[in-house]
């Protein structure tokens, strides 16, 4: 059962690492876009935004629904970091407790 348990349970540590840098490439975009350092009409940004905003904003849409509104200030990508530390805290665990 290891040699099919721990395998996978590496490729889904690297998975939601990918996850969690994607996540934060979504919020660094959405900052650009704020500040106008970057056109969101350009087909280059417009597509990478679109690609982050399909695979994050499902994440993030459950949050909001229970974190205030902070004046503007949303809470909901930080929140997201810490449920996936938390998952990766998790998974590393479960990793050390079953030595290769």
């Amino acid at each position: 059962m290891d040699v099919v348990f721990i395998p996978l349970l590496n490729v889904l540590a690297k998975v939601v690492g990918l996850y969690q840098f994607l996540v934060l490439i979504y919020v660094i975009l959405g900052w650009l876009e704020a500040f106008n350092i970057v056109n969101r009409y350009n087909q280059i940004v417009y597509g990478l935004h679109n690609f982050l905003f399909r695979l994050v904003e499902p994440a993030l849409t459950p949050i909001r629904r229970f974190v205030p509104n902070f004046g503007g200030i949303d809470l909901s990508p930080l929140i997201l970091f810490f449920i996936i530390y938390f998952i990766e805290g998790v998974i590393v665990q479960i990793l050390f407790r079953f030595p290769s």
